[in-house]
């Protein structure tokens, strides 16, 4: 795929800064993931216009990409940074390696540019790789001791942890770590860590995820979106009242903090946020739900003075939201692609108001949402549409080398093959395929090739296979 050029020289109308309503203060506690698993998305510098330009005061990258954080001088933007998941190793063993890290990607930035949290790796506890565990907490302590050495003191360190770390998390009273995590000696290191650096527990947290496994009752969607206000949940245990997901969630792992032997750990949210669009069978993920949750988060985390959660009130929570833009390389079903405040073009998903000023009523209206329940009925997984036909073939390949009967009826003389139709073949194949390989976490994407469709490609005596739902 070609990057789009309208981007080479790009003018932003005012109309577009209006529209977004991105407006007055800087903001501290609310920011945005800025992720770039893309090939069609604005310039480093076009892209720091915009931040600058929504009054955005928090920004968070995957890594210490130096066009954006040279750009990043002299604005009041604070960013986070991330040392990679590759990169922890050669730190982790070698203090010369982290004062080399720090002197390339910060000194030679701060204070100009200013750097408020390094983030070391990225969820690394989902990982298998038990090496890494181990030495996630001593590169965060190198790291810690360069910062030091340098004469900052204003710089966090912390590490992203999806909600997979827990055990158990509801009720939110009942929350605990995995025992791996316990019995390996990570999550207490860093929990210590953390508590004597004064520092946050970062989390990656999605309501959308833990209702969409199950999304089938309303209440427990509104629930999600923060739109409860007539309905709370009351954790049986500590008689604390919930009004929405999210706050359960974080609770969840404050009480599993508790239960390590740490209290007054601060938490941050490194990643939240709800699709604006997804794929068929991907029920809730539309932009009416999008907006209602990002502005309800919005709100909450910009309430002065801090609402906190039941557990840990008062308090505030930095927050950075997932994402500036829809990713369209991103692997894995198609709400991976679709988390974006803005489209490529830089155009908004929908309008939202960063001060949390804005209430609901102020607001344009949003589209319908059509998928909040869960589609029943037949899907097909197809080749997409303008796709280029030389790309096909590699993934044909691929879809036919599974084995399992998934190509058979393409074979001369079956009742699927024809002739010099590659299109049509690898339609087959990947429907055949999703079919086959779906539960156990396949998807219809081929790298952007396939997309889902409910109306049937059978011809004549062929028959798609097909994923009911």
């Amino acid at each position: 795929m070609v990057e789009n050029n309208r981007f080479k020289n790009p003018v932003f109308p005012l109309a577009f800064i209006s529209l977004l309503a991105f407006t007055r203060a800087i903001i501290d506690e609310i920011g945005i993931n800025y992720g770039q698993v893309a090939n069609n998305l604005p310039s480093p510098y076009q892209s720091v216009q915009i931040l600058k330009n929504m009054k955005v005061g928090l920004v968070k990258i995957y890594d210490t990409n130096p066009e954006i954080l040279k750009l990043l001088s002299g604005t009041k933007i604070r960013v986070s940074i991330m040392v990679t998941n590759n990169q922890i190793l050669n730190i982790a063993l070698d203090q010369a390696m982290a004062d080399n890290w720090v002197n390339e990607n910060v000194l030679a930035y701060y204070p100009e540019t200013m750097i408020r949290f390094i983030l070391v790796g990225n969820e690394i506890l989902s990982t298998n790789d038990r090496e890494i565990w181990h030495l996630l907490v001593p590169a965060m302590v190198r790291i810690h001791k360069s910062i030091e050495a340098a004469g900052i003191n204003n710089i966090k360190i912390g590490t992203p942890l999806a909600m997979d770390i827990l055990e158990s998390t509801f009720p939110p009273s009942s929350g605990k770590f995995r025992p791996n995590i316990l019995d390996d000696q990570v999550i207490l290191p860093l929990l210590h860590f953390i508590y004597e650096t004064n520092s946050y527990f970062f989390l990656d947290v999605y309501p959308y995820f833990s209702w969409s496994t199950n999304p089938i009752n309303t209440a427990a969607l509104d629930f999600a979106l923060f739109k409860t206000e007539n309905s709370t949940y009351e954790d049986p245990e500590t008689g604390l009242v919930y009004t929405n997901l999210l706050d359960q969630m974080l609770d969840s792992v404050i009480f599993a903090i508790r239960k390590a032997g740490f209290s007054n750990i601060k938490l941050a949210i490194a990643e939240t946020g709800w699709p604006n669009a997804g794929d068929i069978d991907q029920t809730g993920a539309n932009i009416h739900n999008a907006a209602t949750y990002n502005r309800k988060l919005v709100q909450k985390m910009r309430a002065k003075p801090p609402i906190g959660t039941p557990a840990q009130p008062g308090v505030t929570i930095p927050t950075f939201i997932f994402s500036l833009y829809d990713e369209n390389q991103k692997q894995g079903p198609g709400t991976e692609r679709h988390w974006g405040l803005l489209q490529p073009s830089g155009w908004p998903n929908y309008e939202l108001d960063f001060t949390g000023e804005k209430s609901d009523l102020e607001y344009g209206m949003l589209p319908e949402p059509l998928n909040d329940e869960p589609y029943k009925g037949k899907i097909w997984c197809v080749v997409a549409t303008g796709v280029n036909e030389m790309e096909l073939s590699p993934a044909l390949d691929f879809a036919c080398n599974q084995g399992e009967g998934i190509c058979d009826e393409l074979a001369p003389g079956k009742t699927c093959h024809k002739q010099i139709s590659v299109t049509t073949h690898a339609s087959y194949a990947f429907s055949s395929y999703w079919a086959k390989f779906r539960n156990q976490g396949a998807t219809c994407y081929f790298n952007g090739l396939a997309t889902q469709t409910t109306i049937d490609p059978s011809y004549g005596s062929c028959k798609f296979p097909s994923v009911s739902i």
